[in-house]
């Protein structure tokens, strides 16, 4: 079997190393207190957002650009949403550590932590259902049913969170528009396929 050190699993162990190093280095250089903690957050939640965007928008960019870097992204989506996965369980260890130094945080508004637990739950089975033998277990059409409300349900936690981040600078809005843009380009597909596919029918 050919192994290859850029596609496949190895990608998940590259984010597992990367991310988790990354976060030991940080308590490493500036200690076990809370700020260390919210650098962490802030920093897993950039290479969250980083794979989650390769991830969703894979099968969108392939469809519309046909070169090398959109094959290579499509042919590793699966493994590049379970890198996303690895980032962001990693991102919800510090948000649980955050119990520790401000407890009120999980107890003042409760409600607002609805959207991000249900992305978890998402984020959960998608992951355990990332894997042969567990998909078939799924069934094709359960699979895509899970995988694609789950993804747009991250999808929708991630874009109205950084919505709310626009006053705070340029890099805030850029990420609002890349993630508006990756949804509304991958709707005008599913509409543009839709339409071909009645064309079809009716000829």
């Amino acid at each position: 079997m050919k192994c290859s050190l850029t596609e496949g699993w190895i990608l998940v162990l590259y984010a597992a190393l990367g991310v988790g190093g990354m976060v030991v280095a940080l308590f490493a250089v500036y200690g076990i207190e809370l700020a260390t903690v919210q650098r962490g957050l802030l920093a897993t939640a950039r290479t969250s957002l980083v794979l989650f965007v390769l991830a969703f928008s894979a099968s969108a960019l392939r469809r519309v650009w046909r070169v090398p870097a959109t094959a290579w992204l499509l042919r590793n989506r699966r493994y590049l949403g379970v890198s996303f996965a690895t980032s962001h369980f990693i991102h919800l260890g510090l948000i649980a550590s955050l119990g520790y130094y401000t407890p009120e945080r999980f107890t003042a508004k409760p409600a607002e932590l609805v959207p991000g637990f249900i992305a978890y739950v998402f984020l959960a089975a998608m992951t355990a259902t990332s894997f042969d033998r567990t998909a078939a277990w799924l069934g094709k059409k359960r699979w895509r049913l899970l995988h694609t409300v789950g993804s747009w349900w991250i999808w929708f936690v991630f874009t109205a969170k950084y919505t709310t981040y626009v006053t705070r600078g340029t890099g805030y809005i850029v990420i609002a528009v890349v993630l508006y843009a990756i949804a509304i380009l991958r709707v005008a597909l599913v509409i543009r396929g839709g339409g071909a596919r009645r064309k079809r029918a009716a000829s």
